[in-house]
């Protein structure tokens, strides 16, 4: 993220989670946010209106509202209204993600890439979940499990700014190292 950007989203995060913590909401706002990530990732066309400067404010807080339904808090509501009212619900995606680092910085929890060439069950994830807590000294992890068929088995762990490769190209890619140098 670039530092402008930055300096656009941390003080709207930092908002949002001061209005959450203060409701107890905090769980629920990053639930919710989460969910707004995924739309906005799904869905380009969506992305496109919100941050389309044609169309008119109240044309976009017409479609969140369709869009969020009754589900979301009436607090993250006014929030994203806010958001159209100042322009910046283009950065609605970035400004999701800083309240979850924020939310992640409270609750004392790392966030670990983990990339595998297949999905992981319930007990490797479990395992996964053991290893970084183990290594990062940290009290929650939560999981961002991307699918890559080219690291061929095993997986990649990225936390903070430790990564750990365990996948089989990764280890290919170690033994040829060490017979080029030999």
């Amino acid at each position: 993220m670039s530092s402008i950007v930055g300096q656009l989203v941390e003080p709207y995060a930092t908002a949002l989670m001061s209005v959450a913590k203060s409701n107890n909401t905090t769980e629920d706002f990053g639930n919710q946010m989460r969910s707004l990530i995924d739309l906005l990732k799904n869905s380009p066309e969506l992305q496109d209106f919100l941050g389309s400067p044609v169309v008119k404010g109240e044309d976009k807080k017409a479609v969140i509202t369709r869009m969020l339904g009754e589900e979301v808090h009436p607090y993250l509501r006014n929030f994203l209204m806010l958001l159209v009212d100042r322009g910046r619900i283009l950065f609605l995606a970035e400004i999701a993600q800083e309240y979850l680092a924020l939310l992640r910085k409270l609750n004392q929890t790392v966030l670990a890439e983990v990339t595998s060439a297949v999905e992981l069950n319930d007990d490797q994830k479990h395992m996964v979940v053991e290893q970084i807590k183990a290594r990062t000294g940290a009290h929650n992890v939560e999981l961002d499990l991307k699918i890559d068929r080219e690291i061929l088995g095993g997986v990649i762990i990225k936390a903070g700014s430790q990564l750990f490769d365990a996948s089989i190209r990764g280890q290919l890619r170690r033994i040829g190292m060490s017979l080029t140098v030999g």
